[in-house]
């Protein structure tokens, strides 16, 4: 979805500058997939988009030094659209230059009711083609939301724009900073809710501009399988089914049986089973998992998985991609064995170098640094022994060497 996205966007607008708001947990993977030069803004914990944004719009103006003049527009990374969607964008900036509205969006011409989208009730028209807003509904149920097309109403396509000056003014009422490091330190003080919940459904002057082609938010499960290419993908054996999708990851088979509106997900992080409809309400369950540990990660030089864990062991795999490095901070090494399945590599260990293949075994004690560069790419099975093995335990390398 990310690749997706960011190509729209600099094929529609080849000049925008982009800045991508994440957490740490996925920079590795932001940068695996977009290349080491996209802008990226560090979230120091999840705390919803609210203070995300506002993060982001303070590096902006403080880091970046934009002019609070200059349109911002904020994208989701997960619409499923035409490229004309993001040509519209540029009404949004003209609406929000000429100050006509204090933020605008962009709404999208319904196909039909449906309670998975949120809605934009249009009032007067103020430029052609554009509206002040009159209400917001969200996720009403299929009788209502059909009431609400009839009055005219859009899905909101959470894209929206406004002055950086605008929301640096928001951001200013709700953290006391002098710099972006004193808001990047005081982020956890943000409150923890949306931004269209804390700002735009509270702002004054909000516009909506029509969008009217092809748009799927697929965010939740229940919207991807509208766009999923098969019922069933991954290693999976299905019979009298009936609008089941199924997504498997895993090397062993998952089988569904007499399954009806039912959507399967098999990863290392876990399995999920749920009704369609109901899956739109996994967000809150998710959250409080987030302190588990990852089983699955993509890391800058490469990904792993772990296959096995007690108290007091860690078996994964690793891939490691030729030409990148790991390496482990002083002192902070956990002892653990290396066992190269396939490619060759180099390792660095105290004040040693030796080659490793496939077949050799390489013991690093605990608290001893070391440093592995990949010559071809390399599969490695790794068993770490001792201390605990939970994800706040997980040593994290610089960008540049590692994860």
């Amino acid at each position: 979805m990310a690749q997706r996205v960011y190509a729209q966007i600099k094929e529609a607008q080849p000049n925008a500058a982009i800045t991508i708001a994440t957490n740490a947990a996925q920079l590795d993977s932001i940068r695996n997939q977009l290349g080491d030069s996209v802008r990226v803004v560090i979230e120091p914990e999840r705390r919803d988009t609210f203070p995300a944004i506002l993060l982001a719009c303070g590096y902006l103006a403080l880091e970046k030094n934009i002019s609070y003049d200059e349109t911002v527009i904020v994208l989701p990374v997960d619409p499923f659209t035409e490229l004309g969607f993001f040509g519209a964008l540029t009404r949004l900036d003209k609406l929000v230059s000429s100050t006509a509205a204090d933020i605008a969006l962009i709404g999208i011409k319904p196909l039909l009711p449906t309670s998975k989208y949120g809605y934009i009730v249009p009032g007067a028209e103020i430029a052609p083609n554009a509206f002040l807003v009159s209400q917001f509904v969200e996720k009403p149920d299929e009788k209502t939301a059909g009431e609400l097309i009839d009055d005219g109403a859009y899905w909101n396509g959470g894209a929206f724009a406004f002055k950086l000056g605008y929301m640096m003014g928001i951001a200013r009422e709700n953290a006391n900073f002098a710099n972006y490091g004193e808001l990047h330190s005081k982020y956890g003080e943000l409150e923890k809710t949306s931004f269209d919940y804390k700002v735009v459904e509270k702002a004054s002057h909000v516009a909506v501009v029509p969008y009217n082609g092809k748009w799927a938010d697929i965010g939740t499960w229940r919207t991807l399988t509208d766009e999923m290419p098969a019922s069933a993908l991954g290693n999976v054996v299905s019979q009298h089914t009936r609008n089941t999708f199924v997504v498997n990851e895993l090397g062993i088979p998952v089988v569904a049986l007499g399954t009806k509106d039912v959507i399967i997900a098999a990863s290392p992080d876990g399995i999920l089973v749920s009704d369609l409809i109901e899956s739109s309400q996994l967000k809150p369950i998710v959250d409080k998992l987030e302190h588990a540990r990852p089983m699955y990660e993509e890391m800058h030089w490469g990904n792993y998985t772990v296959v096995a864990q007690d108290r007091e062991s860690l078996v994964r795999k690793m891939s490691l991609l030729a030409g990148k490095s790991i390496s482990c901070q002083p002192g902070q090494c956990r002892g653990h064995v290396w066992v190269v399945t396939s490619g060759c590599g180099e390792l660095s260990l105290g004040n040693k170098t030796q080659k490793l293949a496939a077949g050799d075994v390489a013991k690093i004690a605990r608290g001893q640094n070391y440093k592995l560069t990949a010559t071809s790419d390399m599969q490695i099975t790794e068993v770490q022994i001792g201390g605990r093995f939970d994800e706040g335990n997980v040593v994290r390398f610089s960008p540049e060497e590692g994860p």
